[in-house]
């Protein structure tokens, strides 16, 4: 299976079957990616292998040990090493085939953010939006209050 970043500068292949994904609901993880939870997965180093662009790849790192490996030219979160393991961190959407992983497990759902959960009169829409109106027009309509579950 083979991946890259958003500009396509940085790819890598993993050999072998993916595992589940897990996604975080963690407050460093929504804001590495700018949205409700962080999905990854670990595949073992040994069936991992970069394709090209590593001289792209940029790293941030808090002293807690939280990592986040990203491409310098877009920004994309890239895979990286979890930290002396011989597990690699990779980002399930960097994934450019079809698997049959699942979300498996949900971690920090008591960091959900308080937007995360989707009313019962959310629009969804097969493919984009038919106008930027339109799509304003479903942002701007008031929903349904929260049901608790």
């Amino acid at each position: 299976m083979k991946g890259e970043c958003l500009c396509g500068e940085v790819a890598f292949e993993i050999e072998g079957e993916l595992p589940n994904i897990y996604q975080c609901h963690c407050s460093l993880c929504r804001k590495a990616t700018g949205s409700t939870a962080n999905a990854a997965t670990f595949v073992e180093e040994q069936n991992f292998r970069w394709l090209f662009g590593q001289s792209h790849i940029r790293s941030f790192q808090k002293p807690t040990g939280y990592r986040s490996d990203f491409c310098s030219v877009c920004g994309s979160p890239v895979p990286n090493k979890l930290r002396d393991t011989d597990l690699i961190w990779v980002p399930a959407g960097l994934l450019d085939e079809a698997t049959a992983s699942q979300v498996a497990v949900h971690l920090h759902v008591s960091s959900s953010a308080s937007w995360a959960q989707e009313s019962d009169c959310c629009v969804r829409l097969v493919g984009g939006p038919d106008s930027l109106e339109s799509f304003n027009q479903a942002l701007q309509r008031k929903t349904a209050p929260i049901k608790s579950h």
